[in-house]
C-alpha cells in the first residue's frame, strides 16, 4: 500500500515521499510537474486550473508521462485550486496520462475513489521507475 500525502502545494513533497499517492491543490502546469518529478510519487493529482492557454494547466501530464510517472487532474469546477482537501473530497478526475490509466484511474472518477482503490492495491514500484 502506498502512503497518502495531501498537500496544498506540490512543493511540499520531499524525496522521502517517493512512491506515495500525492493529492495536491496545485495546478497541473510544468512548474508543478518539476516538483513532482523530484519526489517521484506513484500518482500525482493536480487541479486543471481551467485548462489555461494551450493547456498549460495540464502540461504536467505529458511531462510526467515522458519521465515514467502517473498523473491526473481534477476539474477546477469540482475542487478549489490550492486546497488539497477539496481535491481529495470533491475533485472529479477529468484528464490523466497513460500511466495513470494503467493504475486504474479513469476520467469521471471522484478523486476519493481513485485514492481508496490505489491504497488497497499492492505497491507497483515499476510505475515510479524504481526497482
Amino acid at each position: 500500500m502506498s502512503p497518502l500525502r495531501i498537500v496544498d502545494s506540490i512543493t511540499e513533497l520531499v524525496p522521502s515521499d517517493q512512491g506515495c499517492l500525492a493529492v495536491s491543490g496545485s495546478h497541473g502546469g510544468l512548474s508543478s510537474a518539476r516538483y513532482a518529478l523530484a519526489a517521484r510519487p506513484l500518482l500525482s493529482v493536480f487541479n486543471d486550473a481551467g485548462g489555461g492557454k494551450d493547456g498549460a494547466g495540464m502540461a504536467a501530464l505529458d511531462f510526467l508521462q515522458a519521465r515514467g510517472l502517473a498523473a491526473c487532474t481534477v476539474s477546477h469546477g469540482s475542487a478549489r485550486i490550492g486546497e488539497a482537501q477539496s481535491t481529495m473530497e470533491d475533485g472529479i478526475v477529468n484528464q490523466l496520462n497513460g500511466l495513470a490509466l494503467a493504475l486504474g484511474v479513469r476520467a469521471g472518477q471522484p478523486c476519493l475513489q481513485v485514492i481508496d482503490h490505489l491504497q488497497t492495491q499492492p505497491r507497483r514500484p515499476s510505475c515510479t521507475g524504481s526497482a
